[in-house]
């Protein structure tokens, strides 16, 4: 199929070259004259009354349909007429004609225009403007006139500015002037943003309570609240060892220059242990804490 293909596209090729290359295609053939056929006439009257039509019945006591047996004069039956008065698709042909006799002629329409001498000369006064505008710029010099030449000036515009502004005024205030500096709420913070502060603790609050109730009910019955007096002992216990190693640190900082390993190392363990101090007195201030029954952890 492919190889007969190529064979139709290459003889359909080998033709239009042959024919582009046709001597007899240099003179154009004349185009056929095509014979006018006559206007068609019908043999009916265009003004007979339509058959089986719905036109100029509203109103009458015409049934839907007139006309039916097609009769090419006035239909009989009724004597409504088939046609009203611009009943059809708009009045007839040529009736919106101007008669030749209502032509608009020439000057008819509107008064002749004067020409612009013949108003200066009658009534001049009728050109003057009635209101003048301002001039917004300055008007052209004439050519009589010459600009002042060579004007130079001493003054040093800074310093005579900074004077200026140095030895102005204050500008008094009016009375009636709002003073934002001894408002009843100035530098406080707005009430809204401590009720939207409170009600994110109070969300905080919750989350922490159901967290604790869902480790309790986790842990079982080995879970036991710890009292105020052993939260306050361990708190205490907790600041005297903060104090011991704070005092411990404080004694080696005055050595500016790490040079061995043990010094860095020494001084990273006595703050990471002042920092876990911290974090875990904070922790003991929490109002509820529960810890093992049996190891006693927190």
């Amino acid at each position: 199929e492919a190889q007969a293909t190529f064979v139709v596209v290459l003889q359909a090729f080998s033709i239009s070259m042959y024919e582009e290359e046709s001597i007899y295609k240099i003179i154009p053939p004349e185009a056929p004259v095509m014979e006018k056929q006559p206007m068609y006439r019908s043999k009916h009257s265009g003004k007979a009354p339509p058959s089986c039509s719905t036109f100029g019945l509203a109103q009458t006591s015409k049934p839907g349909v007139t006309n039916m047996q097609g009769e090419t004069s006035n239909p009989r039956g009724s004597n409504h007429s088939f046609r009203k008065s611009k009943a059809t698709f708009g009045p007839p042909p040529g009736s919106s004609v101007t008669p030749p006799t209502g032509i608009l002629l020439k000057g008819t329409g509107a008064a002749k225009v004067e020409p612009l001498s013949a108003v200066k000369k009658k009534n001049p006064e009728c050109l003057k403007p009635a209101t003048l505008k301002d001039k917004i710029k300055p008007p052209v010099p004439k050519i009589d006139e010459k600009p002042i030449m060579n004007l130079v000036s001493s003054k040093n515009f800074i310093t005579a500015n900074a004077v200026e502004n140095i030895l102005a005024a204050p500008k008094k205030v009016s009375k009636d002037a709002k003073d934002y500096l001894h408002k009843a709420d100035y530098g406080k913070v707005p009430g809204y943003l401590q009720r939207i502060k409170q009600d994110i603790e109070e969300e905080y609050t919750f989350i922490r309570q159901m967290q604790e109730e869902e480790q309790n009910a986790s842990a079982g019955n080995n879970m036991r609240c710890l009292s105020d007096a052993e939260r306050t002992a361990m708190i205490e216990g907790l600041k005297a060892k903060w104090e011991k190693v704070n005092t411990d640190y404080q004694s080696s900082t005055h050595i500016t220059k790490l040079d061995t390993v043990g010094k860095v190392r020494r001084k990273e363990q006595y703050e990471a242990t002042l920092s876990q101090i911290e974090k875990d007195i904070e922790r003991l201030n929490r109002k509820y804490i529960f810890v093992d029954a049996d190891g006693m952890m927190p």
